[in-house]
Formats: C-alpha cells, structure tokens, sequence
C-alpha cells in the first residue's frame, strides 16, 4: 500500500492539470472549496472558477448553460447536496439533455464521519445511476481518481464521479491500467470473490489477507465504475468462485450490490451477501468507529464470506 491520501485531494490537484490542458473548462463550486479541492484550481484559473454560493439547484442548472455553450464543465459540492437536493435539476437539465457536465461529489458516505447523518450519503450512487446515460464512477484511491477522472474529462457527456473526505492508503501504481467500464482483478482467488467499490476496495484487500490465514482464497475486484458496469468480469467470477460478496460505503439498496445482484440473477446465479449501510442513518464519530459500528470496514466483508462459505 502507498501514502494516504482523500480521493477530493486527488480531485482537486488533478483540475489543474486538466485546466491546462482544457482551456474551455470551467469549474463551479458551492461555497464549499476548500472543502471540495476546487479552491487551488480557482487560484490557478481565476477566471475559469466560480463560487455559486450555497445555492445547489442553481450550480448544476448553470452548469447545464456553459456545457451546451461548448464548456467542459466540472460542477462541485457535497455529495448528499448534489445528489439529493439538486436531482430534479441533474436529471431534467443534465441527464436530458446529455450535457458535458462532470458532477464531481465530494464527502460521500459513512467517513463524513464528524459531520454526522445529515451529511452522510448513503443513497448517491443508487440516485445518479437511475438517470438515463449518467456515467457513475467512484474510484478506490488517489490513484484511479486520476487516472478516472482524465477519462471522464475526454468524454463528452454527463457523469457522477463520487469522492470521499477519508484519506485511504494508495492501492495502484502509477502505471497500473485502469479503465472507465472495465472492473480491476486486484487479487486472485478461487474460493469467492469480493466485488468492492470506493474505499472498501480496501478493506475487501484486507479482508482476504485474513480469509488467507485461515486457508480461504478470496478474489477481490475493484469495480470503480457502477455504471457502465463490467458485467463480463462479474459473470466469470461468479462461474468460478460461485460465491459473491459485495462490499460498498452506501446503502445496500440500490448501490453496488443492487446492480451486481441484477448481472448475476440475469446469467449466472449464485449466493451473494451485500456489505454496506444496513438500511440506516448514520451519526456523528470518527470514521474508524463508524465503519466498525455500521459493518463497513475489514471485518465485517470477512465475516460476510464465512457466512457464504459455511451455508
């Protein structure tokens, strides 16, 4: 594993690589930039940045406007604000009418941590991945954030691309491929497979290193995009594992597991758990303890597979 780092730091040194290279983008934020990463992009491109306010609505109709004027547009706020207060407006005025506009959420799930439940997202990615040709990308690291969010920006067309707050260690290199629509095999195993997303990437890692100890093989595969999803790599873990357990920082409704349960049950059926949030608010604490209490962390993807395992 490398250094740490929070995928909305990766986020915001990778805009002002893309502003260099896009002299047509433009980055919009909702009074919450330092927050968000898009405050340096700002200082470095003063007159490509605009602070919208605390007026989410307005930030992803605005965006809509400079997107069909021929803008690449990066629009920014916290997650649960994006998705939750602006949907009407990302689905009618964005998804609708295909605009380029990259909805890049920040501070997504449990690891908010201190900002409490009515912070915490936990319905996003199920939200975005509803609208017709919405991309949803939701990268495990520094890393794939990058890498993601260059492809992203070569796209022309909508897309959610989900990031945390939680400084997670480095799970690729440099030179690792990684690919919009294309799932990553980080670990071989043969006994089952854990589907992760985001940071449970991992934590499933780290799950199948005890599995080891205790003589079960766990394959762990990173799937960093939710839609379009990498059915080809779901259906040939399911064919030789027979056992899935999905593992993802948000609702088990509708999220990560919801969409690989639709793969399996269409081709290739199996047993599957879903690790995620259990249907619940969250509350305010450190992420570490909200990750152990909500079953979100190495242990609780661990005992999802013995629980498989042992059926």
């Amino acid at each position: 594993m490398g250094i740490k780092m929070a995928t909305r730091q990766a986020y915001g040194e990778v805009l002002i690589e893309l502003g260099e290279k896009y002299k047509n983008m433009v980055v919009l934020d909702g009074d919450l930039s330092k927050s968000t990463m898009t405050a340096e992009f700002g200082k470095a491109y003063p007159d490509r940045f605009i602070n919208m306010g605390i007026a989410e609505q307005n930030i992803y109709g605005a965006a809509t406007g400079f997107a069909i004027s021929g803008k690449v547009v990066f629009a920014s706020t916290f997650a649960m604000f994006a998705a939750g207060r602006a949907f009407e407006i990302i689905r009618n005025s964005i998804g609708y009418t295909r605009a380029n506009v990259k909805i890049c959420a920040t501070h997504a799930g449990i690891t908010v941590g201190e900002d409490g439940a009515s912070h915490q997202t936990f319905e996003d990615m199920a939200l975005m991945r509803t609208i017709p040709g919405m991309m949803v990308i939701n990268p495990s690291d520094s890393v794939s954030t990058k890498k993601l969010l260059r492809q992203v920006a070569e796209i022309d067309g909508p897309a959610y691309v989900r990031l945390g707050r939680y400084a997670v260690p480095d799970f690729y290199k440099n030179d690792d491929i990684i690919e919009i629509g294309k799932g990553n095999c980080v670990r071989e195993g043969k006994d089952i497979t854990i589907v992760a997303t985001g940071i449970m990437v991992n934590e499933a890692f780290l799950a199948a290193e005890t599995l080891k100890e205790e003589g079960i093989e766990a394959r762990v595969i990173d799937i960093h995009t939710i839609k379009p999803l990498d059915k080809d790599i779901i259906i040939k873990a399911a064919k030789e594992t027979g056992l899935i357990v999905t593992a993802e920082e948000h609702s088990i409704i509708g999220g990560l597991g919801s969409a690989v349960a639709e793969v399996v049950s269409q081709n290739y059926p199996v047993k599957m758990e879903i690790v995620g949030q259990m249907d619940t608010y969250g509350e305010s604490g450190k992420p570490e303890e909200l990750k152990k209490k909500y079953g979100m962390n190495a242990d609780a993807v661990a005992a999802a597979c013995r629980r498989l395992l042992n059926k």
